[in-house]
């Protein structure tokens, strides 16, 4: 479908643009009689044609020639010269209103019809001037091309060059209006198509079965179509937009689109681009005012805009130094959704003049506030209406806990992560590295793994902490959390300090011991249950069978593999033995002072079950050895 358009007057072409190019003539024949200059264009026409279709023309031109008519006369013609360098639209917009008043042909489309009918406004073209008059004629023809969604936008665009007069004619409202209501409808009908979107029509004709039926329209197919209008406009349009019940996706997703068309900074790491710096200074300008716009445009639920796309407006911002407010408004955005966010995502690079650290460690720590206070709120929220309820299952409260524990435990991985990442900084304090990590809470780590990684590369990079330091941040783990590998690199870590290296040796023997215990307590148990079925026989056939299920043969296999394991917690744990012997002979101090040490007792508690083991197990030896050492210390 093309432009829609309206053509008026009958009368062939009688302007004519001289060679320089700055002169319009009208060849009808008679001389003329008055000068129209707008801008730096001048019109040469005449009086009665001009006279009879606009007051301010005749009020202009009438034979009076007062200064304030602003009317002034030439000594050789006697011409009369009018100037209006304030028209809307400039000489384009004149040169149609000449040939309206002329009768010549001309054609009324959308992209001329807002400046005409605001220069015809500025000139008083009413009908008592004739009937029919350019006000009328351009008022119709913009309540028809409301009806077309390219139209309207066309319309709209135009009204950038003219946008006071527009408003004092509510133009720009009515093409927005027009804009915002197509844009949260489906109809085919309402929008007139085809849309200029993709320069594709979204209604894309399907054959299913040989019938041809209309597909529905892509959510997003009227974002390219509104990212051209300027800053102003579409605030607007995105305000008249949000009023509807359109969802906050869509609206979240047009923001998008036209930050990633507008904000050339948006993605790039480096400080100032590769461009001429006036030129980039007022394109800084713009960007940082575009940026605070479009942040305070997107909408406040929660998951609308994506991690990913908030943290590199967040980075963006930095670079262009947009206001507090613009930056504080992104941190909490980014902290409510802070467990979908990735590593790459929040080794944010610091932008400050007096940058001490590498990354911007603040900036991730008001982040991770966001998150904690997000999420205790959840939490009482939770227990609220957990409490109004009545669960007689507790495993329903464990499912619940769990889930609302996912969240907190994403983001603990995450900050260890981030940890290891920033802890080689030389720059990056203890105080900060301490706040950060403390932040998260114990249960949301199950393993501390990632923490202690992260402190031994804080360890390597500071050699010069003092050891009350290095405990102070050894005391963000917790030895019982730390896994077998990364307990055995911890007992032969010489950057961690002594106090912590015993406890983890001596917590690490403590489960050697307590796992041997429990297999063994297994193993006897099938001993005992094997004994009982073997003496068992048949009477019909005299043979021996032994009373055993089909999967005798797999328990068999498992208490092996126990054996086994056994074996290697055995030899592992005279390993640990021997080592913390070594501390405490250097030391000077008694095994039962290194057990108040740390408050753990070393006796199992699986010892009256095995009081009833015909043989003494290998593991029951090394209990007894460890208890004799002791006594005897």
């Amino acid at each position: 479908m093309a432009m829609a358009c309206m053509k008026l007057g009958s009368k062939s072409e009688v302007f004519h643009l001289d060679q320089d190019e700055k002169t319009w003539t009208c060849s009808s024949g008679l001389p003329s009689d008055v000068t129209i200059e707008v801008g730096d264009i001048s019109f040469h026409l005449h009086k009665f044609p001009l006279l009879s279709r606009s007051k301010t023309l005749e009020n202009l031109i009438g034979d009076s020639s007062d200064d304030e008519k602003k009317i002034s006369f030439g000594d050789e013609k006697r011409s009369c010269v009018v100037k209006l360098h304030d028209l809307p639209g400039g000489p384009k917009s004149f040169l149609l209103v000449a040939k309206f008043c002329y009768g010549v042909k001309l054609e009324l489309n959308s992209n001329n019809v807002v400046h005409l009918r605001c220069a015809s406004e500025y000139l008083q073209m009413t009908e008592e001037y004739g009937d029919e008059n350019l006000i009328s004629q351009t008022e119709n023809f913009l309540n028809e091309i409301f009806d077309n969604w390219n139209d309207t936008l066309k319309a709209l665009e135009s009204c950038e060059e003219v946008v006071e007069y527009a408003e004092d004619l509510q133009i720009v409202s009515r093409c927005i209006d027009s804009l915002a209501l197509k844009a949260c409808s489906s109809d085919k009908d309402l929008l007139g198509w085809p849309v200029s979107s993709m320069r594709e029509n979204p209604f894309a004709t399907v054959i299913w079965n040989g019938i041809q039926t209309s597909s529905s329209p892509n959510q997003d197919w009227w974002y390219e179509d509104v990212s051209g209008l300027k800053l102003p406009l579409y605030r607007r349009f995105i305000l008249a937009i949000e009023s509807t019940s359109l969802d906050q996706e869509r609206i979240a997703g047009s923001l998008m689109f036209y930050a990633k068309k507008h904000l050339p900074l948006l993605g790039r790491q480096s400080m100032i681009p590769n461009v001429n710096l006036s030129s980039f200074f007022d394109s800084y300008l713009d960007q940082k005012t575009l940026l605070e716009e479009i942040v305070d445009l997107l909408p406040s639920q929660k998951g609308v805009v994506p991690t990913k796309l908030l943290l590199r407006l967040l980075k963006t911002a930095m670079i262009l130094h947009c206001s507090p407010l613009c930056l504080e408004n992104l941190e909490r955005r980014v902290g409510l959704q802070m467990d979908q966010a990735s590593i790459e995502d929040i080794l944010i690079p610091n932008m400050g003049y007096s940058s001490e650290t590498l990354y911007e460690i603040d900036c991730v720590q008001r982040m991770l506030d966001h998150f904690m206070v997000a999420d205790r709120d959840r939490d009482q929220d939770g227990s609220e209406i957990t409490g109004s309820g009545c669960l007689e299952d507790n495993d329903d409260d464990l499912i619940r806990n769990s889930h609302s524990l996912t969240p907190v435990t994403m983001v603990a991985n995450l900050i260890d992560n981030y940890l290891a990442e920033v802890a080689s900084d030389v720059n990056l304090k203890l105080e900060k590295f301490q706040s950060l990590a403390a932040t998260v809470p114990d249960f949301a780590r199950s393993i501390d793994d990632g923490m202690y990684r992260a402190i031994d590369i804080y360890l390597k990079a500071h050699p010069w902490l003092t050891d009350s330091d290095r405990e102070l941040l050894c005391r963000l783990m917790d030895c019982q959390k730390l896994s077998l590998e990364a307990s055995t690199h911890a007992a032969q870590n010489e950057r961690l300090p002594l106090r912590f290296i015993v406890q983890v040796l001596f917590f690490e023997q403590l489960r050697l011991r307590t796992s041997v215990a429990g297999c063994l307590y297994v193993s006897d148990n099938y001993n005992s249950q094997t004994h009982l079925s073997s003496s068992m026989v048949l009477p019909e056939s005299g043979n021996v069978h032994l009373l055993t299920t089909g999967g005798s043969d797999r328990r068999v296999v498992a208490v092996d593999d126990m054996r086994g394991r056994v074996s290697e917690l055995e030899k592992e744990c005279l390993s640990m033995k021997k080592e913390i012997d070594k501390i405490v002979k250097s030391k000077g101090i008694s095994w039962n002072s290194l057990c108040k040490m740390f408050g753990v007792g070393l006796r199992l508690k699986s010892k009256s079950r095995d009081r009833g083991a015909k043989n003494v197990s290998p593991a029951s030896r090394i209990k007894e050895n460890n208890q004799n050492e002791e006594n005897g210390n």
